[in-house]
């Protein structure tokens, strides 16, 4: 038994003592790839900030030159590892975790497809020239102002300051309509008068009223009226005119205002804005049986 112990003890001897004897062969080379390795890591980082510089004079967005400065130093820090791999002299482990990479990069795609899918529509927004910050637009039914644009999603402030973050997928897949696209935005709104009211008369003091107090309507023919229909109670119309902004709130604020401008030329003027009126037929039976009860109940 002791001597099989004593075998034993002499093989692992030896055996560490191959492997230091390896280890101190190998050391010149493993300096070197330590070397190799720190200097990737500088390189890396230099290399990546000056593509940054030269980005920040493109038009990409600012989550495009992160990405792009990103992958530039993943590729030089990659570089290096594989220049530190033949130093070491192991090509074949380099071969075996180029394997295993495309395994686990299959199993991490199918895992993270959504994530995946939203990174890649990030890139993809990142090219699109008619969407950028301070633009207000409107998507998936949310309409804001885009704060930021990264690999995940767009956020929008909305007009009551809340930020709502919609995921890239989501605003790639679907429709956005651009408020910022132009200089100009147009101000609808539809109302109604009386059947009785002169309509000419209307159209004019409408129009004029519009005029006196928009410095953005310059002349009576900016000004689109329409009559629309003749409606249950009133004869309705459409009214026109653009706005110099694209801001939805400015709009909205332009609306708000011209409708409280509008109701007081009116009620100046003696204008009737009608609202539905219900006339209820009541039939001779029914009046009848009324005037029968109250007459039992009168003494």
């Amino acid at each position: 038994m002791k001597n099989q112990f004593a075998e034993a003890w002499n093989k692992m001897v030896d055996k560490l003592g191959s492997w230091f004897d390896a280890l101190v062969l190998s050391l010149p080379n493993i300096i070197i790839a330590i070397v190799v390795f720190i200097i990737s890591l500088i390189a890396a980082k230099y290399i990546s900030k000056g593509f940054r510089r030269v980005l920040e004079r493109s038009n990409l967005q600012n989550s495009m030159k992160n990405l792009i400065a990103k992958i530039i130093s993943v590729v030089v820090i990659v570089l290096g590892l594989f220049l530190v791999l033949g130093v070491l002299n192991l090509s074949k482990a380099l071969n075996t975790i180029l394997a295993g990479a495309g395994v686990a990069g299959l199993a991490v795609g199918l895992a993270l497809q959504g994530a995946l899918a939203n990174t890649y529509s990030g890139i993809i927004l990142s090219y699109i020239k008619n969407l950028k910050f301070g633009d207000w637009i409107e998507s998936n039914s949310y309409e804001g102002e885009v704060v930021d644009i990264n690999l995940r999603a767009v956020t929008i402030k909305q007009a009551d300051n809340n930020l709502v973050l919609i995921p890239n997928k989501l605003v790639v897949d679907n429709p956005i309509k651009n408020y910022s696209t132009t200089s100009q935005s147009r101000v609808i709104l539809s109302c109604g008068v009386g059947y009785e009211s002169d309509l000419r008369a209307v159209k004019k003091l409408t129009m004029d009223t519009i005029l006196h107090n928009f410095d953005e309507v310059e002349n009576i023919k900016d000004i689109i009226f329409l009559w629309t229909e003749f409606g249950d109670s009133s004869i309705n119309y459409q009214l026109r005119f653009w706005l110099n902004s694209t801001n939805a709130l400015e709009v909205a604020k332009a609306k708000s205002e011209s409708i409280m401008l509008i109701k007081e030329a009116y009620d100046s003027n003696n204008v009737n804005i009608p609202f539905p009126i219900r006339t209820l037929d009541v039939s001779n039976n029914v009046n009848d049986l009324l005037r029968e009860n109250q007459s039992k109940v009168t003494p």
